[in-house]
């Protein structure tokens, strides 16, 4: 890119400003349904089973966002992209009002295609900006997704009543509108679409045992951290005879030791392998699920909670980055089916467990699913790990 190509630099800000505010909502309304889940049952008379389809229709969404992505990159580019995006979620979000077992599985539906469509919009528009120190972008960029997560909760409870989610699904879709309209008409010029037409990696990449192999250990973490981030809240609820516990949830501390355990990564990967900390996050996934598992009190769940939260902090980038180690840094724009089985394993797990708490009537025995994916997940890892080494 020569300099007469590149975006003036205050440009290159003023638009980073604008790609990690909205970040950092995508991390709020990404969690938003499992923090709002039991207004919602309650509201519509949701058993488990029925609740989890909702969460099937946000991954559903979101599968298809991802499945549109490269397509409509090519079409209209990175600006016109996440501004359709912004909306999608805009809109999205202020259907969680409505009151219809139909209308709104397809309003969480249509901000699900949002998320599928943004986040792969915006780490490839950071990486292009930042092409010099991308990994370090990308850290930088997730922790705000980290910490929307973790203000979802409090953001709910503050502006929520007992029985209505209106006033914060207005303040978000307002944020939405006006982040999605700061990117739309920003003076960033897009030359990343004129120079890389995304061509594609240059190795094969579907056709190897190890591509896939990753994209199943996407699939089984993502179930992993969605299905965890979706049921947790309710889990909460129906440990005590008074769920209003205050900011300090379940919820809360699992993305505060996620963003935090993402905060202090590199510490780790000083001394130890990408393998080593795969696999240590994972059994230390797995400890926090048996903690949770068996509380029966606040302390033991926020226990197990921020134990499973910090293991958990460091799985997707890691892995995202073995992918790109695996088969080359252009990889990242043919990993369409590794984003795919991502959204598919969150969809899937989630709904697993709503399945399972239903029948057995019991959310405990819901989690369970959890525990035996982190199971999956250690010898996924070994197996990885040995076949790389080979």
């Amino acid at each position: 890119m020569t300099s007469s190509d590149r975006s003036p630099p205050s440009a290159e800000k003023r638009l980073l400003i604008s790609l990690h505010a909205g970040f950092l909502l995508i991390g709020i309304i990404t969690v938003l349904l499992g923090q709002v889940l039991p207004v919602l049952s309650e509201r519509l008379s949701l058993n488990d089973l029925n609740a989890g389809y909702l969460f099937i229709a946000q991954f559903a969404g979101s599968l298809t966002g991802t499945l549109f992505y490269n397509r409509a990159i090519k079409k209209f580019g990175f600006l016109k992209l996440l501004f359709g995006g912004f909306c999608l979620l805009a809109f999205g979000c202020i259907g969680l009002n409505i009151n219809s077992l139909f209308w709104l599985p397809a309003a969480i539906y249509v901000y699900g295609v949002g998320i599928g469509l943004t986040i792969p919009a915006i780490n490839l528009l950071v990486i292009e900006i930042n092409k010099e120190k991308s990994s370090s972008a990308l850290n930088t960029l997730n922790f705000f997704w980290g910490v929307g997560a973790i203000l979802c909760k409090p953001f709910v409870d503050y502006f929520k009543s007992p029985d209505n989610i209106l006033i914060p699904t207005i303040l978000l879709c307002l944020s939405f509108l006006l982040i999605g309209a700061g990117i739309r008409f920003s003076n960033y010029q897009e030359n990343f679409l004129k120079k890389e037409k995304f061509s594609g990696a240059a190795k094969p990449i579907w056709i190897t045992t190890a591509a896939w192999l990753i994209a199943i250990f996407s699939f089984i973490h993502i179930g992993i951290e969605s299905s965890v981030g979706g049921w947790i809240t309710t889990f909460e609820s129906r440990l005590t005879q008074n769920p209003e516990g205050g900011w300090l949830s379940a919820a809360f501390i699992f993305f505060f030791f996620m963003v935090f355990g993402r905060g202090i990564a590199p510490l780790f990967f000083k001394s130890l392998t990408e393998n080593a900390v795969l696999l240590g996050n994972v059994i230390i996934m797995t400890a926090g699920i048996i903690l949770i598992l068996r509380a029966e009190s606040f302390l033991f769940l926020n226990i197990g909670a921020g134990i499973l939260g910090f293991g958990t902090s460091t799985v997707y980038p890691t892995n995202l980055s073995r992918f790109t180690k695996f088969f080359g840094h252009q990889a990242i724009h043919n990993a369409t089916p590794l984003f795919v089985f991502g959204s598919l394993g969150g969809a899937f797990t989630t709904w697993l467990v709503g399945f399972t708490s239903t029948a057995f009537d019991n959310l405990r025995a819901g989690f369970f699913v959890v525990l035996v994916s982190c199971f999956l997940l250690i010898i996924l890892q070994i197996i990885l790990a040995t076949g790389r080494s080979k």
